[in-house]
């Protein structure tokens, strides 16, 4: 225990900073830090998070788009980490919040799993950047937060757990640990436990040994936790790769082989490569406002959540719970949706692993810049990410999850069943019906059945019926379009 002669000396402020220019331009000494701070909190947050450069390409590599088109996994490392930096300084020199952004998970497996079947990935992507395009209007004229009060906070921490749960099922059946039954199987079950119910091979063992690792080194509250597993266990799979005889196809993907070169120049070829509108020609006006709305809201929540809680812990918010700024802020949010989809990486978004950053004592945008420069950096190093095969980095999707489940089932309103039984249903439909769109619309769907059966119509929000309205003609598309002689 300290004592009261060093609890004091804790609690003064840090020196000013040295740097008058950037302490004036990043409030640096306002909000009590400095610049050393600012740095270090800067490389916690991108050790904290910098798994998402190789996890992003196994997600979004694993889909397939309408036309058998798989993305290139080097292209997609390049587009990940161009994004994750680019975004991350914007919100630095515009936000002045140590808020760092990459492609946002869950988001991810909605536009590799559910948009990019239905269409060509340049149709999907460009699904991506008009939901950042609605984003920032949402922003411009105050809609954004009134949307956001006219979502329960219990069927908003639902559907961030059933994306978690979704995220999960995606650890667990690119690693195989968890596989598709064969139809020829003749059984009820669609899933079963590696291959003919029995764990088989050295991918699958490097899988749970990633696993047990991983939540042990977050449970211990390790800085940089996923990193260093995902290192560790692609250190372990090359090794185990080179002395036995393993077939290439049991990696999946990728291969762990050590590379013949370690700094390799990026391939920028996914960039740009967006059709703005044509995934309306793929699926229809409706259906593909239906997808827009789906990723919208499924980056909406999170986003907010996550700058009202890292501002909360870094001191930044009033009295009010209010933080200067948080126009800019959305509107960078916004855009950084809108970046990603331009930049094929998916839409990129706040991240909650920004809190290690803050935890060191990051303060302001100054810590953004140190984050930012290293994705950056992280480009020129994509032959190294190349190395990693997917059992060594979905554990990280497994723990992920986990985490998504504990921060927020504690908040949901379980002695009221017209929130707790939409709230189940929300996280059940998601992974059982393999998507996301599917468990948001049965949640408020079911939440406005059952406050009506109730008698208690009037405190649903009316902007929360009319998202309910388009839900309803989302699930009964297929009547409507037979009653109208519609293909």
């Amino acid at each position: 225990m300290p004592s009261s002669t060093s609890a004091k000396v804790d609690q003064q402020p840090p020196p000013p900073s040295s740097g008058s220019g950037l302490d004036r331009f990043f409030k640096i000494s306002e909000r009590g830090s400095n610049i050393p701070r600012e740095i270090r909190g800067g490389l916690a947050t991108f050790f904290a998070m910098a798994y998402i450069v190789v996890l992003n390409p196994i997600i979004l590599g694993a889909g397939v788009d309408k036309y058998e088109q798989h993305l290139d996994t080097g292209q997609l490392i390049t587009a990940t980490a161009l994004m994750a930096g680019l975004t991350t300084v914007l919100m630095g020199v515009i936000g002045n919040v140590p808020i760092a952004l990459a492609a946002g998970l869950g988001i991810n497996a909605v536009v590799s799993l559910q948009l990019a079947p239905e269409m060509s990935w340049p149709d999907a992507m460009g699904m991506v950047v008009l939901a950042g395009l609605v984003l920032m209007i949402l922003v411009a004229s105050g809609l954004r937060q009134r949307v956001l009060d006219a979502i329960p906070n219990g069927l908003r921490r639902a559907i961030a757990i059933g994306i978690g749960l979704f995220i999960t099922l995606i650890g667990l059946v690119d690693s195989g640990f968890v596989t598709r039954n064969p139809d020829k199987a003749e059984t009820t079950v669609p899933l079963g436990l590696g291959i003919g119910g029995r764990l088989e091979g050295w991918p699958v063992l490097i899988f749970v040994l990633g696993l047990v690792l991983t939540f042990i080194l977050v449970i211990r509250k390790t800085k940089g936790a996923i990193l260093i597993s995902i290192a560790v266990m692609a250190v372990v799979a090359v090794v185990i790769n080179a002395i036995a005889d393993i077939d290439p196809m049991e990696w999946g993907l990728t291969v762990p082989e050590v590379p013949d070169q370690v700094v390799g120049a990026p391939d920028f070829g996914l960039i740009g490569e967006v059709s703005l509108f044509g995934g309306f020609e793929e699926v229809g006006l409706l259906t593909g406002c239906l997808f827009v709305f789906t990723v919208l809201l499924s980056g909406f929540f999170d986003a907010m959540g996550t700058i009202i809680g890292v501002g909360e812990e870094a001191r930044l918010t009033d009295e009010n719970g209010q933080m200067p700024g948080m126009g800019r802020i959305l509107m960078v949010d916004g855009a950084a949706v809108a970046a990603g989809g331009y930049g094929s990486a998916s839409a990129t978004t706040c991240f909650v692993e920004s809190t290690a950053g803050v935890g060191e004592g990051a303060r302001t945008g100054l810590a953004n810049l140190v984050t930012g420069g290293l994705f950056l950096l992280a480009l020129v190093f994509t032959p190294l990410a190349l190395v990693v095969p997917s059992q060594a980095a979905t554990p990280a999707l497994v723990v992920v999850g986990f985490l998504i489940m504990s921060s927020n089932i504690r908040q949901i309103e379980w002695d009221d069943p017209t929130v707790a039984a939409p709230a189940f249903l929300t996280m059940i439909s998601m992974p059982f019906t393999y998507s996301i769109t599917n468990g948001i619309g049965v949640g408020v769907l079911s939440f406005i059945l059952l406050r009506t059966a109730t008698g208690r119509f009037r405190t649903i929000p009316w902007l929360l019926n009319v998202v309910g309205v388009c839900f309803l003609v989302y699930f009964l598309l297929g009547p409507i379009e037979q009653i109208l002689g519609v293909s």
